[in-house]
């Protein structure tokens, strides 16, 4: 039997190697026989796409209300794109009840964006300007890099749809915050080993996105495009054990 890993906030970025938990509407509905034909009816485009991706074991969950397995049950947890959009105060009950899951050993691999070379591209954009050599129109987009997904209020994919489309979204989904879609918290490599240390994990380190201590990691598909490039670019990944 293959290990058990838990792909924890999974949205559509699912395996079959993994158990996939979520609580986000896609999966809500692709767990559904009727919302599923649904959804297929009236999904288009990269959205259609992202839906049919979802794919192997999917379990609908709420994970504010705990991880649904028993403790020291599970080999390795990974999330990608979550933890920066939980509450910094909620943070030590999440990576708690990911400690109490894992067994003595078993690996904790995280994926989030990675602050530090945005705030990089940021000054590097200021010096530029000082020097007389930047661009003054485009450093709104270094601020944005950071900042734009922590104030936005409509969700980024009911924003690209058609007026009628995008009021029902908005009025049945509500907004970006409502969603979980915006971010609570930034990352990197400094405080995320401290609060990973914090939670009692041993020796955080950062890996790539094809370097795991999961025995073949890279079979799960779940940090690669099936060319093999970087799926989420500009990220930070990080590894410990508990």
């Amino acid at each position: 039997m293959g290990a058990k890993i838990l792909n924890l906030g999974c949205g559509t970025r699912t395996s079959a190697a993994t158990i996939n938990i979520d609580w986000s509407p896609q999966v809500r509905i692709k767990s559904s026989k009727l919302g599923d034909k649904v959804a297929k009816r009236l999904l288009s485009g990269e959205r259609l796409d992202n839906y049919n991706a979802i794919e192997g074991n999917l379990m609908v969950h709420d994970l504010r209300k705990g991880i649904p397995f028993e403790s020291g049950s599970i080999d390795a947890v990974y999330h990608s794109h979550v933890l920066e959009h939980i509450d910094r105060d909620g943070i030590d009950g999440f990576l708690a009840e990911i400690k109490r899951v894992l067994k003595p050993g078993g690996v904790h691999r995280i994926v989030v964006p990675d602050l530090e070379p945005l705030l990089r591209g940021y000054l590097d954009s200021l010096s530029a300007i000082d020097a007389g050599h930047g661009n003054p129109e485009a450093h709104d987009d270094h601020v944005a890099s950071f900042a734009e997904q922590m104030v936005r209020r409509e969700a980024a994919g009911t924003s690209q749809q058609p007026p009628m489309r995008r009021k029902v979204e908005n009025t049945l989904l509500g907004d970006a915050r409502k969603r979980g879609e915006t971010h609570q918290w930034m990352w990197d490599r400094v405080n995320l080993a401290v609060v990973l240390k914090q939670a009692g994990f041993i020796d955080p380190t950062v890996v790539d996105f094809k370097t795991s201590a999961i025995d073949d990691w890279t079979s799960t598909g779940l940090d690669q495009e099936p060319d093999g490039s970087e799926y989420r670019p500009g990220s930070l990944y990080m590894e410990a054990t508990r």
